[in-house]
């Protein structure tokens, strides 16, 4: 689970990034992404987010080129 704790961040399902379509979540707003499921999220400005579930966590991208632990 995601948890806004300052500023906004915008979740969308899916492989591929469509801003018409992210849903936006403010303080105290949540989304939950259960594991394997494909989505996207961006920010505007400074967030803080609380990530929680059960371990283990990774973090896989659809396309292997866009992780920046890899440059």
């Amino acid at each position: 689970m995601v948890t806004v704790i300052s500023g906004a961040v915008n979740v969308g399902a899916g492989e591929k990034l469509n801003r018409a379509t992210g849903k936006n979540l403010t303080v105290a707003g949540f989304v939950n992404l259960p594991a394997g499921m494909a989505h996207y999220a961006w920010v505007k400005g400074e967030t803080v987010l609380q990530i929680s579930g059960n371990g283990p966590f990774d973090v896989i991208y659809v396309n292997p080129n866009d992780d920046p632990r890899k440059q």
